[in-house]
């Protein structure tokens, strides 16, 4: 089956788990902002977690399917046209050969994850078909989609679920979040300027980074001058004092103050903030993290009955 693009949208890209394993060479690991609808949306259509799915950010494409196709959309709530009906996001639905499906208005969040039974089948870069737009491949040749791009999609595995309603484990924010850090013992800087102050995310803000625009936030001594590694939701302070929240494009070492990463459970509610969206910064233990991961991880097993 073949996947056509009529219309883009502003950033669809193809997205899986990341291309995990190849930091140490310089190669970022991309993949999904928000794996967790991403993992929900292949579950919905029967595929694996690592299968392929298009990212769609703040507006989204138009798409025409060659064959029967079980779609589901997990992620941002967008109204959907299938054939000239009106759906919800959060679903999973049957098209038919030549349907077409169209995202409408988005009500809440900024990505959602378009999984289709059988996954988006490109070519592995580095294990993963994901695409890496600062480095320019994985996915389509490196790029967002364009108009009369046709995807290709592998075999359905089976297992699709149709009707079934499935959402992330969070709330989606609705202008703003608070995102839980932790405070890095190695990263310098003053981590205390970051709590209570609100920033917001500026219109350069993108997969790599979001721009924080507020108070600034003094780096203290100058940094040393030796990278450190980035984990997704690196918090840096650069000189400016002008906060960067490192995501899934993020760059795979760095040389600014780094005093607090967002824990593992609040990234994907960090990637559903849209550019003029607030977010604050609250300190969190480590046992407190590993008890929300767990929390998260729970959640979807249980409403999806035992997902992987």
């Amino acid at each position: 089956m073949r996947v056509r693009v009529i219309a883009p949208g502003p950033l669809t890209t193809v997205q899986d788990l990341g291309r995990w394993g190849h930091q140490a060479w310089g190669i970022p690991v991309s993949g999904a902002m928000d794996t967790w609808s991403h993992r929900v949306a292949n579950h919905l259509v029967g595929n694996l977690p690592e299968a392929a799915t298009l990212e769609v950010t703040l507006a989204g494409p138009k798409l025409e399917f060659s064959e029967d196709a079980t779609i589901a959309v997990v992620g941002a709530r967008f109204w959907l046209e299938i054939d000239g009906r009106t759906v919800p996001s959060g679903c999973t639905f049957s098209l038919s050969a030549g349907g077409r499906l169209s995202f409408g208005p988005r009500t809440a969040g900024a990505r959602a994850y378009l999984a289709v039974a059988g996954g988006f089948e490109l070519p592995m870069v580095f294990g993963s078909r994901s695409t890496d737009l600062a480095s320019r491949f994985g996915g389509l040749d490196g790029r967002s989609l364009r108009a009369e791009d046709c995807l290709d999609v592998g075999d359905p595995h089976g297992g699709a679920r149709p009707g079934k309603k499935l959402r992330p484990p969070f709330p989606l924010p609705r202008g703003g979040a608070v995102l839980r850090v932790l405070v890095r013992d190695d990263g310098g800087g003053r981590p205390e300027l970051l709590f209570g102050p609100r920033f917001r995310l500026g219109p350069t803000s993108n997969r790599m980074g979001y721009r924080l625009s507020g108070p600034s936030v003094s780096p203290g001594r100058p940094a040393s001058g030796l990278s450190a590694a980035t984990p997704v939701g690196t918090i840096q302070v650069p000189p400016s004092g002008e906060p960067i929240l490192l995501m899934a494009d993020r760059q795979t070492t760095g040389g600014y103050r780094a005093p607090a990463t967002v824990i593992s459970a609040d990234v994907g509610v960090a990637a559903q903030l849209a550019p003029g969206d607030w977010v604050e910064f609250k300190p969190c233990s480590y046992s407190s993290a590993h008890v929300a991961l767990a929390s998260r991880e729970d959640a979807l097993r249980l409403q999806a009955g035992g997902m992987a």
